[in-house]
């Protein structure tokens, strides 16, 4: 491959993949609330059934998280199944079994008989990269989960899905035809293995959301993507996912879409060149991308940010910073590829976050030609109200807690939460240092808790509740986020692990006990700031959720605050409106 060609074409690689536009984004799509779907008519605007999607997180450092998603599974089938009751004000005032009356209040939508629910993964290929490909040494299987549903377990085995399909059918009632589960016991045991098979050999390039729109809106997902004259094209039609979609999704259901992730979305736009952002290996040699032309570092959204690779951008000129090599293991580490392109490569190689928001929301949306066709989310009637996207991110819990002493209180509305302090302050960056990504310690100080970020060199493992402190990694991202595990890690054992040699353990509060010290023993996980995914819920509003990976793993089963529990009973919360009110 000669790299003075590379990116040449990357410019005009998504006239077809993106909509017809050449600059790469999304026509932006007005919501038409009374179109109907494609068959015209009013909306479905409440529902008596529920279809939920999880997007679990499957790589290595996301399996710390995946154990306490499904221990929140009984309490989050719990409320669609047996709602408490609430009063005037929303308040939860009891919890009596299923069927018994409220001694007080009405129930908080009618209990759910009719649920489909099925899982995926965070894990979708490097896009015609060798990362997460066969052409990968380190490549597994588990790396191309490409939307599809779920039916592994932890031990991998095969979980019982309805017919086969891939999902799970609540059906009390014994209505569908064939029917579906009855046994509450037997619905939490299944969809709690299917969470945890997902596993942790995944591919590091994270793509939440756009497995999540692979698999709900895509008009036509590819079946694989193959290399011509070094551009990504895609090839087919995934049958699989089509026909998983159509037995999965009813027309007038809501819908619930649920991510779990410690990283930010790394969802790769597909065809052209921009699976060279995934590249680990040229010919045998480590692979890095051309530097950017020196204008990126300071205005990345000036005209004239382009990568070196690319031809000069009209009215630009040749660069003198170009003239040297491509950027080398220090500036373009593999595993850090995903943040801050433009700035860094002069080309954002992700698709932009306004493909989800069209995709959540849009009656039509554009096929694999550009050309716009019916949004198969909203085929049949669905309103856009009756889709919630719930985020289970590195946001800190103090940031969207009701009071952020107490994770036990709940979280926020995801339209009343403080977006200056977890996106833009008015400066451009989150008003919460520990949310901003960077390389480097960052400084300051978090509104929510009065403590200050503390540097790598800190001896207290709580020199700041929320994160520890900064680390001196620098092949990683600084961490928005810690949370303890249940058990230490012994890393002389686990290959994985995080604390597992020189270089990883000093300064990382991960692998750090409650008396300063270092050891390889794994104490904590981590997450980092989910930039793209806190700009989707900002952009929906009232149709997400949000919560934090980083849970109190200390608090008791039962009470409030255990596992993902304030994220569940948000969920429910933003349900209320969207779901049939008990008789």
């Amino acid at each position: 491959m000669t790299r003075a060609h590379l990116f040449i074409s990357v410019a005009l690689a998504c006239l077809g993949a993106c909509g017809g536009r050449t600059d790469g984004l999304l026509p932006v799509i007005e919501v038409d609330a009374g179109a109907g779907g494609e068959g015209g008519g009013m909306p479905t605007l409440r529902a008596d059934k529920l279809d939920v999607l999880f997007v679990v997180d499957n790589t290595i450092t996301a399996t710390f998280a995946q154990p306490v998603l499904a221990d929140t599974i009984p309490h989050l089938l719990d409320r669609l199944t047996n709602p408490p009751c609430v009063n005037g004000f929303g308040e939860v005032v009891s919890e009596p079994p299923a069927g018994a009356p409220c001694p007080v209040g009405t129930r908080e939508f009618a209990p759910l008989t009719d649920i489909h629910i099925g899982v995926t993964t965070t894990s979708i290929g490097g896009h015609g990269a060798d990362s997460c490909s066969p052409a990968s040494g380190a490549y597994h299987p588990m790396q191309e989960d490409n939307a599809h549903l779920l039916t592994r377990s932890p031990s991998g085995a095969v979980v019982p899905t309805y017919q086969g399909l891939g999902f799970l059918a609540w059906d009390p009632g014994q209505k569908q035809v064939p029917p579906g589960l009855e046994d509450p016991a037997e619905l939490s045991l299944n969809l709690r293995a299917l969470v945890r098979g997902a596993g942790g050999k995944g591919c590091g390039f994270e793509a939440p959301l756009e497995a999540m729109y692979r698999f709900l809106v895509d008009p036509d997902p590819w079946s694989f993507i193959q290399l011509q004259d070094q551009s990504a094209v895609l090839v087919g039609t995934d049958d699989t996912i089509l026909a998983q979609r159509a037995a999965f999704l009813r027309p007038d259901s809501a819908v619930v879409v649920i991510v779990l992730t410690d990283e930010n979305d790394c969802s790769t736009r597909d065809g052209g060149q921009y699976y060279y952002s995934n590249q680990a290996a040229d010919s045998g040699q480590p692979f890095h991308l051309p530097r950017p032309r020196a204008v990126c570092a300071t205005s990345p959204e000036d005209p004239c940010c382009a990568s070196c690779g690319q031809v000069d951008p009209p009215g630009c000129g040749p660069d003198p910073s170009c003239d040297g090599p491509p950027l080398d293991a220090e500036s373009d580490p593999v595993n850090l590829r995903c943040f801050e392109q433009k700035r860094r490569f002069g080309i954002d190689f992700l698709w932009p976050v306004d493909r989800y928001v069209t995709g959540l929301t849009a009656a039509k949306v554009p096929d694999r030609a550009g050309e716009l066709v019916a949004n198969p989310l909203f085929a049949g009637g669905r309103a856009p109200s009756l889709v919630t996207f719930a985020a289970i991110v590195g946001v800190p819990w103090q940031d969207i807690a009701v009071d952020p002493s107490s994770l036990g209180t709940g979280f926020v509305a995801a339209a009343h939460a403080d977006w200056g302090l977890l996106l833009d302050d008015g400066t451009g960056v989150p008003g919460d240092p520990l949310l901003r990504e960077s390389r480097e310690p960052r400084v300051g100080t978090s509104p929510t808790t009065g403590a200050a970020l503390a540097p790598p060199d800190a001896s207290s493992p709580t020199a700041n509740p929320v994160n520890g402190h900064e680390h001196g990694l620098g092949d990683a991202l600084q961490y928005s986020c810690i949370y303890r595990l249940p058990q230490p890690l012994d890393c002389g054992s686990v290959a994985a692990c995080e604390c597992n040699g020189p270089g990883s353990v000093d300064t990382n509060p991960v692998c750090q006990a409650s008396d300063g010290s270092y050891a390889t023993v794994q104490r904590a996980a981590h997450a980092q700031p989910p930039v793209r995914l806190l700009e989707l819920a900002h952009e929906l509003g009232a149709e997400a959720v949000l919560g934090s990976i980083c849970a109190d793993t200390g608090v008791p089963n039962g009470q409030p605050g255990f596992a993902y529990t304030p994220t569940a009973s948000a969920i429910t919360r933003a349900l209320r409106q969207k779901l049939v009110p008990p008789p």
